[in-house]
Protein backbone atom coordinates (compact mmCIF):
# COMPACT_ATOMS: atom_id res chain seq x y z
CA UNK A 1 0.00 0.00 0.00
CA UNK A 2 1.23 2.94 -1.01
CA UNK A 3 1.44 6.06 1.12
CA UNK A 4 -1.27 8.30 0.03
CA UNK A 5 -3.65 5.02 0.02
CA UNK A 6 -6.53 5.14 2.14
CA UNK A 7 -7.09 2.43 4.61
CA UNK A 8 -10.74 2.06 5.51
CA UNK A 9 -11.78 -0.73 8.26
CA UNK A 10 -14.93 -0.64 10.35
CA UNK A 11 -14.99 0.37 13.93
CA UNK A 12 -18.29 0.93 15.56
CA UNK A 13 -20.75 1.56 12.04
CA UNK A 14 -17.65 4.83 11.50
CA UNK A 15 -14.61 4.90 9.06
CA UNK A 16 -10.93 4.79 10.09
CA UNK A 17 -8.60 7.04 8.39
CA UNK A 18 -5.17 6.88 8.12
CA UNK A 19 -4.19 10.08 6.38
CA UNK A 20 -4.62 13.66 7.84
CA UNK A 21 -8.55 14.38 7.71
CA UNK A 22 -9.11 16.48 5.00
CA UNK A 23 -12.72 17.80 6.44
CA UNK A 24 -14.33 18.71 10.10
CA UNK A 25 -16.81 15.26 9.96
CA UNK A 26 -13.08 13.54 9.12
CA UNK A 27 -11.69 15.14 12.02
CA UNK A 28 -14.46 14.36 14.04
CA UNK A 29 -14.22 10.60 13.29
CA UNK A 30 -10.59 10.61 14.44
CA UNK A 31 -11.58 12.48 17.83
CA UNK A 32 -14.55 9.69 18.39
CA UNK A 33 -12.13 6.70 17.95
CA UNK A 34 -9.58 8.27 20.24
CA UNK A 35 -12.50 9.15 22.87
CA UNK A 36 -13.59 5.12 22.45
CA UNK A 37 -9.87 4.09 22.84
CA UNK A 38 -9.44 6.21 25.96
CA UNK A 39 -12.85 4.84 28.01
CA UNK A 40 -14.68 6.39 30.24
CA UNK A 41 -12.98 9.23 32.15
CA UNK A 42 -13.72 11.13 35.25
CA UNK A 43 -12.87 14.13 37.36
CA UNK A 44 -10.07 16.29 35.72
CA UNK A 45 -9.24 14.03 33.27
CA UNK A 46 -12.96 14.56 31.90
CA UNK A 47 -12.39 17.77 31.74
CA UNK A 48 -8.95 18.35 30.62
CA UNK A 49 -9.92 15.72 27.51
CA UNK A 50 -12.17 18.18 25.50
CA UNK A 51 -12.72 17.93 21.98
CA UNK A 52 -10.23 20.41 20.96
CA UNK A 53 -7.73 18.74 23.62
CA UNK A 54 -7.43 15.24 21.68
CA UNK A 55 -7.50 17.07 18.26
CA UNK A 56 -4.23 18.56 19.39
CA UNK A 57 -2.55 14.96 20.42
CA UNK A 58 -3.77 13.66 17.32
CA UNK A 59 -2.38 16.73 15.05
CA UNK A 60 1.15 15.85 17.48
CA UNK A 61 1.21 12.17 16.07
CA UNK A 62 -0.51 12.56 12.62
CA UNK A 63 -3.92 11.83 13.22
CA UNK A 64 -2.63 8.25 14.12
CA UNK A 65 -5.12 7.12 17.06
CA UNK A 66 -2.99 4.76 18.97
CA UNK A 67 -0.52 6.97 19.01
CA UNK A 68 -2.17 9.56 20.26
CA UNK A 69 -4.52 7.37 22.98
CA UNK A 70 -0.60 6.57 23.86
CA UNK A 71 0.99 10.44 24.20
CA UNK A 72 -2.42 11.45 26.14
CA UNK A 73 -2.64 8.30 28.36
CA UNK A 74 1.04 9.55 29.50
CA UNK A 75 0.27 13.16 30.04
CA UNK A 76 -3.33 11.89 32.04
CA UNK A 77 -0.57 10.07 34.00
CA UNK A 78 1.49 13.10 34.77
CA UNK A 79 -1.72 15.58 35.17
CA UNK A 80 -2.73 12.96 37.91
CA UNK A 81 0.71 13.15 39.54
CA UNK A 82 1.93 16.44 39.26
CA UNK A 83 -1.08 18.22 39.44
CA UNK A 84 0.07 21.46 37.67
CA UNK A 85 -3.77 22.57 38.07
CA UNK A 86 -2.66 23.00 41.55
CA UNK A 87 -0.19 25.00 41.55
CA UNK A 88 -0.88 28.32 43.00
CA UNK A 89 1.37 31.93 42.74
CA UNK A 90 2.54 31.75 46.77
CA UNK A 91 5.08 28.12 45.45
CA UNK A 92 6.68 30.21 42.40
CA UNK A 93 6.24 33.76 43.47
CA UNK A 94 10.05 33.32 44.45
CA UNK A 95 11.17 32.18 41.40
CA UNK A 96 9.13 34.92 39.66
CA UNK A 97 10.99 37.71 41.45
CA UNK A 98 13.20 39.21 39.20
CA UNK A 99 10.86 38.64 35.89
CA UNK A 100 12.77 35.50 34.63
CA UNK A 101 9.87 34.68 32.80
CA UNK A 102 6.51 35.80 32.40
CA UNK A 103 3.05 36.60 30.61
CA UNK A 104 3.08 39.65 28.76
CA UNK A 105 -0.53 41.57 29.96
CA UNK A 106 -1.25 41.69 25.78
CA UNK A 107 -1.76 39.14 23.44
CA UNK A 108 0.32 39.22 19.13
CA UNK A 109 -1.93 40.33 16.73
CA UNK A 110 -3.06 36.76 16.05
CA UNK A 111 -4.57 36.22 19.27
CA UNK A 112 -1.59 34.61 21.10
CA UNK A 113 -0.68 35.16 24.77
CA UNK A 114 2.79 35.95 25.09
CA UNK A 115 5.50 34.44 27.75
CA UNK A 116 8.92 36.45 27.81
CA UNK A 117 11.66 34.76 28.96
CA UNK A 118 14.54 36.73 30.49
CA UNK A 119 17.65 33.89 30.90
CA UNK A 120 20.31 36.38 32.49
CA UNK A 121 17.38 37.23 35.42
CA UNK A 122 18.06 33.47 36.86
CA UNK A 123 17.57 34.12 40.30
CA UNK A 124 17.22 30.24 41.69
CA UNK A 125 19.07 26.95 41.46
CA UNK A 126 16.95 23.74 42.26
CA UNK A 127 15.82 22.65 38.92
CA UNK A 128 11.89 21.29 40.82
CA UNK A 129 11.41 25.03 41.68
CA UNK A 130 12.36 26.03 37.93
CA UNK A 131 10.32 23.65 36.43
CA UNK A 132 7.14 23.83 38.47
CA UNK A 133 7.26 27.74 37.72
CA UNK A 134 7.28 26.87 33.58
CA UNK A 135 4.55 24.89 34.16
CA UNK A 136 2.91 27.15 36.00
CA UNK A 137 3.90 29.92 33.54
CA UNK A 138 2.47 27.71 30.59
CA UNK A 139 -0.63 27.02 32.30
CA UNK A 140 -1.90 30.44 33.40
CA UNK A 141 -0.90 31.39 29.05
CA UNK A 142 -3.02 28.85 28.20
CA UNK A 143 -5.44 30.08 30.68
CA UNK A 144 -5.37 33.34 29.38
CA UNK A 145 -6.39 32.62 25.43
CA UNK A 146 -8.98 34.35 24.02
CA UNK A 147 -11.75 31.71 22.61
CA UNK A 148 -10.49 30.43 19.02
CA UNK A 149 -6.76 30.40 19.79
CA UNK A 150 -5.20 27.32 21.12
CA UNK A 151 -1.36 28.73 20.85
CA UNK A 152 0.88 30.74 22.70
CA UNK A 153 3.98 32.77 21.61
CA UNK A 154 7.17 32.08 24.05
CA UNK A 155 9.95 35.29 23.31
CA UNK A 156 13.01 35.18 25.10
CA UNK A 157 15.58 38.14 25.18
CA UNK A 158 18.91 36.78 25.19
CA UNK A 159 20.51 39.95 26.10
CA UNK A 160 23.93 39.92 28.33
CA UNK A 161 23.34 36.15 28.01
CA UNK A 162 26.50 34.42 28.34
CA UNK A 163 27.44 30.51 29.02
CA UNK A 164 27.36 31.13 33.02
CA UNK A 165 23.48 31.95 32.29
CA UNK A 166 23.12 28.18 30.67
CA UNK A 167 19.69 26.22 31.83
CA UNK A 168 21.41 22.89 33.35
CA UNK A 169 20.95 20.23 31.08
CA UNK A 170 18.76 17.81 33.29
CA UNK A 171 16.39 20.55 33.87
CA UNK A 172 16.70 21.54 29.65
CA UNK A 173 15.95 18.14 28.74
CA UNK A 174 12.72 17.45 31.43
CA UNK A 175 11.31 20.85 30.29
CA UNK A 176 11.54 19.84 26.75
CA UNK A 177 9.87 16.53 27.81
CA UNK A 178 6.66 17.99 29.55
CA UNK A 179 6.67 20.63 26.74
CA UNK A 180 6.71 18.42 23.83
CA UNK A 181 4.88 15.37 25.34
CA UNK A 182 2.11 17.18 27.56
CA UNK A 183 1.51 20.57 25.77
CA UNK A 184 1.14 19.32 22.03
CA UNK A 185 0.24 21.77 19.74
CA UNK A 186 0.16 24.53 22.49
CA UNK A 187 3.34 26.59 20.83
CA UNK A 188 2.86 28.82 18.13
CA UNK A 189 6.70 29.53 17.86
CA UNK A 190 9.52 30.35 20.41
CA UNK A 191 11.03 33.54 19.18
CA UNK A 192 15.29 33.26 20.25
CA UNK A 193 15.97 36.89 20.16
CA UNK A 194 19.27 37.93 19.59
CA UNK A 195 21.37 35.01 21.02
CA UNK A 196 24.86 35.45 20.86
CA UNK A 197 27.52 33.04 19.25
CA UNK A 198 28.52 31.27 22.37
CA UNK A 199 24.87 30.17 22.60
CA UNK A 200 25.27 27.78 19.78
CA UNK A 201 27.17 25.64 21.91
CA UNK A 202 24.50 25.05 24.26
CA UNK A 203 21.89 25.07 21.42
CA UNK A 204 24.16 22.00 19.75
CA UNK A 205 23.51 19.77 23.34
CA UNK A 206 19.84 20.93 23.41
CA UNK A 207 18.55 20.70 20.10
CA UNK A 208 18.46 16.83 19.88
CA UNK A 209 16.45 17.21 22.55
CA UNK A 210 13.53 18.46 20.75
CA UNK A 211 11.03 16.78 17.79
CA UNK A 212 10.75 17.68 14.55
CA UNK A 213 7.26 19.02 15.11
CA UNK A 214 8.85 21.58 18.08
CA UNK A 215 12.39 21.92 16.26
CA UNK A 216 10.63 23.72 13.40
CA UNK A 217 9.13 26.04 15.30
CA UNK A 218 12.26 27.33 16.90
CA UNK A 219 13.23 30.82 15.39
CA UNK A 220 16.34 32.30 15.96
CA UNK A 221 16.13 36.35 15.39
CA UNK A 222 18.58 39.38 14.93
CA UNK A 223 17.84 42.40 15.32
CA UNK A 224 20.40 43.44 12.50
CA UNK A 225 18.52 40.88 10.63
CA UNK A 226 15.79 41.86 8.48
CA UNK A 227 14.72 39.00 7.06
CA UNK A 228 14.27 37.20 10.81
CA UNK A 229 12.87 40.24 12.02
CA UNK A 230 10.16 40.40 9.68
CA UNK A 231 8.24 37.49 11.36
CA UNK A 232 8.52 38.82 14.78
CA UNK A 233 7.02 42.29 13.46
CA UNK A 234 4.22 40.50 12.01
CA UNK A 235 3.48 39.08 15.35
CA UNK A 236 4.05 42.09 17.63
CA UNK A 237 3.68 45.83 16.54
CA UNK A 238 7.04 47.51 16.99
CA UNK A 239 6.55 49.91 20.08
CA UNK A 240 5.17 46.77 21.84
CA UNK A 241 8.48 44.62 20.92
CA UNK A 242 10.36 47.31 22.57
CA UNK A 243 8.23 47.74 25.42
CA UNK A 244 9.22 44.06 26.58
CA UNK A 245 12.84 43.91 25.32
CA UNK A 246 13.81 47.54 26.33
CA UNK A 247 12.07 48.84 28.91
CA UNK A 248 13.84 48.14 32.56
CA UNK A 249 10.80 48.35 34.19
CA UNK A 250 9.23 45.61 32.12
CA UNK A 251 7.39 43.90 35.09
CA UNK A 252 6.33 44.52 38.34
CA UNK A 253 6.10 42.11 40.97
CA UNK A 254 3.99 43.43 43.20
CA UNK A 255 1.30 43.94 40.58
CA UNK A 256 1.91 40.94 38.78
CA UNK A 257 1.45 38.76 42.02
CA UNK A 258 -2.23 40.25 42.31
CA UNK A 259 -3.16 39.60 38.75
CA UNK A 260 -2.09 35.71 39.00
CA UNK A 261 -3.42 35.44 42.50
CA UNK A 262 -6.72 36.40 40.74
CA UNK A 263 -6.14 34.06 37.82
CA UNK A 264 -5.70 31.14 40.73
CA UNK A 265 -9.24 31.56 41.55
CA UNK A 266 -10.23 31.66 37.87
CA UNK A 267 -8.29 28.36 37.09
CA UNK A 268 -9.81 27.28 40.45
CA UNK A 269 -13.29 27.27 39.38
CA UNK A 270 -12.69 26.06 36.35
CA UNK A 271 -10.87 22.47 37.53
CA UNK A 272 -13.38 22.56 40.53
CA UNK A 273 -10.67 22.95 43.07
CA UNK A 274 -11.90 24.15 46.90
CA UNK A 275 -9.33 25.26 48.54
CA UNK A 276 -7.61 27.88 46.82
CA UNK A 277 -6.02 31.30 48.62
CA UNK A 278 -8.21 34.16 47.83
CA UNK A 279 -6.09 37.25 46.92
CA UNK A 280 -4.13 39.15 49.28
CA UNK A 281 -6.09 42.10 48.26
CA UNK A 282 -9.14 40.74 49.25
CA UNK A 283 -10.80 41.74 46.00
CA UNK A 284 -12.64 38.75 44.42
CA UNK A 285 -11.44 37.19 41.86
CA UNK A 286 -11.95 38.58 38.48
CA UNK A 287 -11.35 37.89 34.76
CA UNK A 288 -7.97 39.54 32.83
CA UNK A 289 -8.85 41.29 29.74
CA UNK A 290 -6.13 41.51 27.57
CA UNK A 291 -5.79 44.04 24.76
CA UNK A 292 -2.72 45.68 22.94
CA UNK A 293 -1.87 47.94 26.20
CA UNK A 294 -1.59 47.04 29.35
CA UNK A 295 -5.04 47.88 31.45
CA UNK A 296 -6.81 44.97 33.03
CA UNK A 297 -10.73 44.94 32.43
CA UNK A 298 -12.57 42.52 35.24
CA UNK A 299 -15.88 42.04 32.84
CA UNK A 300 -15.17 39.25 31.11
CA UNK A 301 -17.18 35.61 31.33
CA UNK A 302 -16.06 32.50 33.03
CA UNK A 303 -12.98 31.34 31.55
CA UNK A 304 -12.49 28.37 29.24
CA UNK A 305 -8.98 27.45 29.13
CA UNK A 306 -9.20 25.15 25.70
CA UNK A 307 -10.13 27.79 23.90
CA UNK A 308 -9.28 30.21 25.84
CA UNK A 309 -10.74 33.70 27.73
CA UNK A 310 -13.45 35.19 25.69
CA UNK A 311 -11.84 38.77 24.46
CA UNK A 312 -13.59 41.24 22.60
CA UNK A 313 -13.10 42.08 18.84
CA UNK A 314 -12.04 45.86 19.19
CA UNK A 315 -8.74 44.19 21.62
CA UNK A 316 -7.34 42.81 18.80
CA UNK A 317 -7.45 45.79 16.20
Amino acid sequence: MTSVSRKIRSNSGSRSLDHEPSSPAEEQVKVNELRAALGPLTGRAEIYATDACLKRYLRARNWNVKKSEQMLRGTLHWRSDFKPEEIQWAEVAQEHETGKMYRVNCLDEQGHTILVSHPTRQNTGEMDGHIKHLVYCVENAILNLPIGQEQIILLADFKGWGIKYSTPIKTAREATNILQNHYPERLHVAILFNPPRVFETFWTIVKPFLDPRSFQKVKFVYTKNPKSMKQVNELLRKDKLKDILDNPADYKHEEYAKLMEEDDMKSAAYWNIGEVQPPKNGDPASMMKHDNSTEVNNKDPQPVPDGGTPVLESQLE
